[in-house]
């Protein structure tokens, strides 16, 4: 290759070269396939530092479906729909205004736990939620309808996804790697919150399941909302009788219906004291 002989162009090709540039500003070397663990790492401190420094001392983990809506929207999409279109899209209206309950209970019981325990200059037990919208907002909504402050762990996706707004903005981390951030879920938890939900809901409580029932973390209460959603999906009974689990594996988790049952829950496991920091 050749260079100019000029001073000037030859001091500017050397200051414009990505050699030149400190490596944790050069993007495109820390986007390269051998440097995944410098941002493996990168992605666990960001947020750890961070929550230290907010003073986040415990938090509880809401998970749920992003696809519940509501009860106001529910309702106005329901009388959205031509009463001469399909069935289908008529019972999908309908099941929406039913689920809608569930981000009512999220919703209240963010508020409820929010306003118990953020008012102090400490905070325990601050909301966490996957950031998007659905059950994630309801938890966040009912933080911010309390006063509080809540966290938003986001995920990037092929599709685009934003966090909801009722996040706290000093809060709100998106992350590369799911691993990641199933880690910063637990790291602080001091109590689990599954909605209905899809396969992202399955992974991310059934994951948490196998931490506490192999003894990985710390046994926490996991509570599940909705007795009817869960007993219709998981036959819980069925695979402690053929011994694919424990029958004490069971009592790993309780089911309850509404944000009130959630807190007496959680008092329960915690003999109505309920645990402060990490």
């Amino acid at each position: 290759m050749k260079y100019s002989l000029n001073p000037e162009k030859r001091l500017k090709a050397i200051l414009e070269s990505p050699t030149y540039r400190l490596a944790h500003e050069d993007l495109e070397l820390l986007n390269q396939n051998d440097l995944r663990p410098v941002r493996l790492q990168l992605e666990l401190l960001k947020p750890e530092r961070v929550l230290r420094e907010q003073g986040i001392q415990s938090t509880v983990v809401v998970f749920g479906s992003a696809r519940i809506v509501d009860t106001a929207s529910a309702k106005a999409q329901l009388d959205a729909v031509d009463p001469l279109t399909s069935g289908q899209e008529l019972a999908r209206a309908h099941r929406r205004v039913g689920q809608a309950f569930y981000y009512e209970q999220a919703r209240r019981f963010a508020e409820l736990i929010s306003a118990r325990f953020q008012q102090r200059k400490r905070s325990d037990f601050v909301v966490v939620t996957g950031g998007g919208p659905g059950i994630m907002e309801a938890a966040n909504r009912g933080a911010f309808e309390a006063g509080a402050r809540s966290i938003g762990l986001n995920v990037t996706l092929p599709y685009e996804q934003k966090p909801n707004n009722y996040i706290t903005p000093e809060l709100a981390f998106r992350f590369q790697y799911f691993a990641l951030r199933k880690m910063h879920f637990l790291l602080r938890a001091r109590g689990l919150i599954a909605f209905p939900g899809g396969y992202g809901t399955l992974d991310e409580l059934f994951e948490v399941l196998t931490l506490i029932q192999t003894g990985k973390i710390d046994p926490i209460p996991v509570v599940l909302v909705g007795r009817s959603f869960w007993r219709r999906l998981i036959d819980f009974d069925y695979l402690a009788e053929e011994g694919y689990i424990e029958p004490a594996d069971i009592n790993l988790f309780s089911c309850v219906d509404e944000a009130c049952e959630i807190i007496a829950a959680l008092e329960c496991f915690y003999d109505g004291r309920m645990p402060r920091g990490t």
